[in-house]
């Protein structure tokens, strides 16, 4: 009978050649002489040799399989086979390089390495790909097998039931740059994303149904999304149907709506994405902004379709979408200075929008009237109380700084400060935002203190995007009455809504402002 602990166990056998055995055949078969007939003692000799002893060993083990690289580490010399893949990488980028070396296979320890090679590579190549438009376009190798592991689109491509058996496949909706990342993504299983390719990326991972590299390009998209982009990226992300992306795109348009409307990205959106953005309720903008660059759309566009730059065209390619632009919500010297000398409204049209700016009985117009509701500055309040005394709160030209971080992604829009605590005086203050030393936003602007002990808010030109989990340093240096409130129980944390805001001090603070008191007693931000 069987043990039965020894039957549940794992066994690996191995047939190991005992080392005396060996050294035995072999003298034997030395001594070894020709027995008569005149012939050899080639393979009649070698069968009378005494049978081969071999001793059987079982191995008690329990362990799981290892890979290739838990047998092999991957060591990191100096001419380390990983550096021989990215050297392969870099070369087979710019032209098909076949391997040289003989054995090449034994170089690389992991079948991912091994596989790597292949990418971009002539060597085993069993199709082709002219990728790009007429005019531009690269040839490029492939591997069948690989590539349709890769992807389910090539796999239907070359062995599903409609294949065909073609050597080259012509791919002109796509960018060769973006089609290489692609294949490296495939062949390689590392990511290279650029700035300038990640969109053609992105359509590339989506038309041959790659979705890890999809999600890629929508994450690196949202880590560089700014207002100089954001319109861009609106546009694409809904052909791409991206909700996510989309969403973060409309964050940063509506925070900072006038940086996205004057940015050069915002003239190569397509008509529908223009309609969406001027319908926006939340759009934080002035509206002689809005309309300034609806005129800049109309003249890219004009271009586009290959329209004389006439005010007449500008209107005819803005159809509708005119209407959509809140004329009568302007402030009055901005309709008369602008909207109303641009030329692109009527006679009628600028008339009847004057009367409604001062007539008691206003006409009917075809333009929203209402003002758009914009963004509701929320306000982070780090002090628990305030207080003033006969020797403080003094400025004369030092710096009141705090550090600070977020856990979510906002935009400042200012900060509140305090005023006098001597009755009322008027402030000129220099404020500024920075990230390790750079400087994201400053301005300079003047405000009224009413001798209470309020804050009063400071805006920048430009809401500033914060990114979350980093330090920003905020400073203000105030010329004025020397005498203000100042704030006291400062805390380290504060949750303000959906967003939890830690402070810490700032060595860039000369006149005594920490996290326990001082000034700059607010965070104004749009979350």
């Amino acid at each position: 009978m069987v043990d039965d602990k020894e039957k549940n166990m794992k066994c690996l056998t191995f047939f190991l050649m005992l080392p005396e055995t060996v050294k035995n055949r072999s003298k034997k078969s030395s001594k070894k002489t020709n027995t008569g007939g005149g012939g050899s003692s080639g393979s009649s000799s070698n069968s009378k040799l005494p049978p081969v002893c071999y001793e059987i060993i079982t191995l008690k083990t329990k362990k799981k399989k290892k890979m290739a690289a838990d047998i092999f580490p991957r060591k990191k010399p100096a001419n380390s086979s990983s550096s021989t893949v990215q050297q392969y990488h870099q070369q087979n980028l710019s032209n098909n390089n076949l391997i040289p070396a003989p054995n090449w296979q034994g170089l690389y320890p992991t079948i991912r390495e091994r596989n790597a090679v292949m990418f971009n590579n002539d060597l085993m190549a069993d199709v082709h790909f002219v990728v790009g438009p007429p005019g531009g376009t690269q040839r490029l190798p492939g591997h069948k097998y690989v590539l349709a592991v890769g992807s389910s689109v090539f796999h239907a491509m070359f062995y599903g039931e409609l294949a065909e058996d073609k050597d080259e496949i012509r791919i002109p909706d796509v960018e060769p740059a973006a089609f290489l990342a692609m294949l490296k993504y495939i062949y390689c299983d590392e990511i290279d994303l650029a700035a300038d390719t990640v969109l053609a990326t992105l359509y590339a991972a989506k038309k041959y149904i790659v979705p890890h590299l999809a999600r890629a390009c929508v994450n690196f998209l949202e880590t560089s999304l700014s207002a100089k982009n954001a319109c861009v990226l609106l546009s694409q992300s809904c052909l791409f149907e991206e909700p996510d992306l989309t969403q973060r795109c409309w964050e940063v348009i509506d925070a900072q709506a006038e940086l996205a409307l004057k940015s050069e990205g915002f003239c190569d959106i397509d008509f529908q994405t223009l309609e969406s953005i001027l319908r926006r309720e939340t759009l934080n903008a002035k509206e002689i902004v809005v309309f300034e660059a609806a005129l800049n759309w109309a003249e890219v566009e004009c271009q586009r379709q290959d329209l004389a730059l006439s005010i007449e065209n500008k209107r005819k390619v803005l159809g509708k979408a005119l209407y959509l632009i809140r004329i009568p919500t302007m402030a009055l010297d901005d309709f008369a200075n602008g909207a109303a000398q641009s030329g692109v409204l009527t006679l009628n049209e600028t008339n009847d929008i004057f009367l409604w700016y001062t007539a008691a009985k206003k006409p009917e117009l075809q333009f929203v009237s209402k003002a758009r509701k914009g963004l509701v500055p929320q306000r982070c309040h780090r002090f628990q109380s305030c207080a003033y005394r006969s020797n403080q709160w003094r400025y004369r030209g030092r710096c009141d700084s705090i550090q600070f971080a977020v856990d979510k992604r906002v935009f400042i829009a200012g900060f509140g400060l305090y005023g006098s605590s001597c009755g009322s005086a008027e402030y000129s203050a220099k404020i500024e935002l920075k990230r390790q030393g750079v400087v994201l936003g400053q301005n300079l602007s003047k405000y009224f203190s009413d001798g209470s002990s309020n804050t009063f808010p400071v805006w920048f030109e430009y809401p500033v995007q914060i990114e979350p989990d980093t330090f920003y340093t905020a400073s203000v240096i105030l010329d004025g009455n020397e005498l203000s409130y100042f704030g006291q129980e400062g805390m380290t944390e504060v949750q303000c809504g959906k967003v939890t805001v830690q402070f810490q001090c700032s060595s860039d603070s000369t006149n005594g402002t920490g996290v326990q008191g001082g000034q700059i007693p607010e965070l104004i931000f749009y979350a």
